[in-house]
């Protein structure tokens, strides 16, 4: 008891001192995590180059064509390989980081590292419909665990570690560091603190920073806009925003009705094979659709493409889109799904310049609106789409226009109560794991963080009226500026900051726990 006494009092001690510590622990993931960002995009962006010079002599010398079939069935065997080692490489990585953040998995991660990385090379760098952001914040999230694991510290100060990697990671793979930080607060954390804060900023600026020196100060989108959308003309932003939100929830359902047909393949390399031959037939019939995009959202802002081709490059793009990523390979779906919203962007303005020139000068404009508002309908965290489309593309002049279009677009799937589309991957994923897969029984203690929402069913009810997991106990109630101990008989307030300490086995269910009672609104409850 002694020795259990110890540790707990030495988990309060350190959460309540090291702020500033966290300070500098956060430069130190942002220039690792950032570091190890930067090489996955480094080559990336080689093998991106290497891969246009294939096809570019495929097409000249008709003999190579299926030699090349013949590396991409390799690659894929390659792939199904590294998701045997280590399968928590599978898809964008962001749910595996969410789920590690409520105590549900812990995986290995200097496997991770590994096999994200190479795995994703070959992914992407095969021309699959797959973006660089999610495999990025896994990879600056498992920099930041490693650090923590080497390192020594205590599971409470990890999760914020990986909370800073995530950040880092988004940060050096779009040169976001705002984005950066929203994001794994908004997505990754869900729960602002001082602490939290201060120690992302810090990585996020500092990934940022080692990413500018290798790739420039130039941002991810390289084009200018600098027409503001007049007045008259918002109706036309709420008009998409709708539309944005209708074609996420259809986005959404695809994406997991793809996961089910996948799932009645024998094994994993059946299902990799068929993104990896598909690469091979667009790349040299209809390399538009291959990768993640970055390219084409600026293809797009020429405005070149006509109404027919926007809408055939929209159907090939979902379509190869939701194979790739629905298949298992490592890849992300932040940069193909921002590209998707760009073309649906472009398709609104053209179809209105047919019966109108209203719109005339603001093809940019719409698709940057496309962008944010279809970020915001299958991701739902606005804030991080409104900032990272502003931060991508070098302009915070529109933020007016992308807060409307996000509004929108994210109000329509939430009243059709479709699910946020990482929600839904780490649903899943946690439904299909083996329990020796789960996170480990280690006995540690954690500091989990939790916030009494307006209208939550804890606002007005007493601690002990609560149903807490076994082996919880509050330590710290924050209220204003005041912190106390709560008792038994202490009535909770809307804005209460919680501090809840909890043997590591049940954290999962302590996150379940607040999320029901103190972060869900419940409509027409009378307190």
């Amino acid at each position: 008891m002694r020795t259990e006494g110890n540790t707990v009092k030495k988990t309060i001690d350190r959460y309540r001192s090291f702020r500033y510590a966290l300070i500098l622990e956060g430069i130190a993931v942002g220039a690792i995590s950032g570091a190890v960002v930067v090489l996955f995009r480094y080559l990336l962006s080689y093998a991106d180059g290497l891969l246009r010079s294939v096809l570019d002599y495929g097409r000249d010398h008709s003999w190579f064509v299926p030699v090349w079939f013949i590396i991409l069935a390799a690659a894929a065997f390659v792939v199904a390989l590294l998701l045997k080692w280590e399968s928590f490489i599978s898809g964008s990585g962001i749910p595996q980081v969410e789920g590690e953040m409520i105590g549900e998995l812990d995986p290995c991660w200097w496997k991770v590292l590994a096999a994200k990385l190479g795995g994703g090379l070959l992914s992407l760098g095969c021309g699959l419909s797959l973006g660089r952001e999610g495999p990025s914040i896994q990879l600056g999230s498992m920099a930041a665990k490693g650090l923590s694991r080497l390192t020594g510290r205590a599971k409470t100060e990890e999760k914020l570690l990986i909370t800073c990697g995530a950040s880092a990671g988004l940060s050096a793979a779009f040169n976001a560091p705002i984005a950066g930080v929203l994001f794994s607060l908004e997505e990754i954390h869900k729960h602002f603190s001082p602490e939290v804060l201060l120690s992302t900023m810090a990585a996020s600026i500092t990934a940022d920073f080692v990413s500018k020196n290798v790739f420039g100060l130039q941002p991810v989108f390289n084009f200018q806009i600098t027409k503001m959308i007049p007045l008259n003309a918002y109706g036309h932003v709420i008009v998409l925003g709708v539309i944005m939100g209708a074609l996420g929830v259809v986005y959404n359902t695809c994406l997991s009705g793809t996961q089910d047909l996948y799932q009645k393949l024998p094994c994993q390399a059946a299902k990799l094979i068929i993104p990896f031959l598909l690469a091979g037939v667009f790349g040299f019939t209809y390399p538009y659709v291959l990768g993640g995009g970055h390219s084409l959202v600026e293809i797009l802002t020429s405005g070149e493409m006509m109404l027919g081709s926007l809408c055939l490059l929209l159907v090939l793009k979902f379509f190869f889109s939701m194979i790739s990523f629905g298949s298992g390979a490592p890849g992300g779906i932040f940069l193909p799904l921002l590209v998707l919203g760009a073309v649906i962007g472009n398709i609104y303005f053209s179809a209105v310049g047919m019966v109108s020139d209203s719109l005339n000068g603001l093809l940019g404009n719409f698709i940057i609106l496309g962008m944010a508002g279809y970020f915001s309908a299958i991701v739902r965290a606005p804030i991080t789409g409104i900032i990272l489309i502003s931060e991508m593309t070098g302009s915070y002049s529109h933020l007016l226009t992308l807060s409307m279009v996000s509004l929108a677009a994210y109000v329509v799937p939430d009243l059709v109560h479709c699910a946020p589309v990482y929600d839904q991957l780490l649903h899943r994923l946690l439904s299909r794991l083996n329990p020796d897969k789960m996170s480990p029984t280690t006995g540690e203690k954690v500091l989990v963080e939790g916030m009494v929402f307006h209208g939550s069913e804890a606002e007005g009810r007493k601690v002990s009226e609560i149903q807490w997991p076994r082996t919880c106990l509050l330590v710290s109630l924050m209220r204003g500026e005041a912190e106390f101990v709560p008792g038994g008989e202490t009535k909770f307030a809307a804005g209460d900051k919680i501090l809840v300490l909890c043997d590591e086995t049940v954290q999962g269910e302590l996150h379940r726990v607040l999320q029901a009672v103190c972060e869900t609104v419940k409509m027409g409850r009378k307190v």
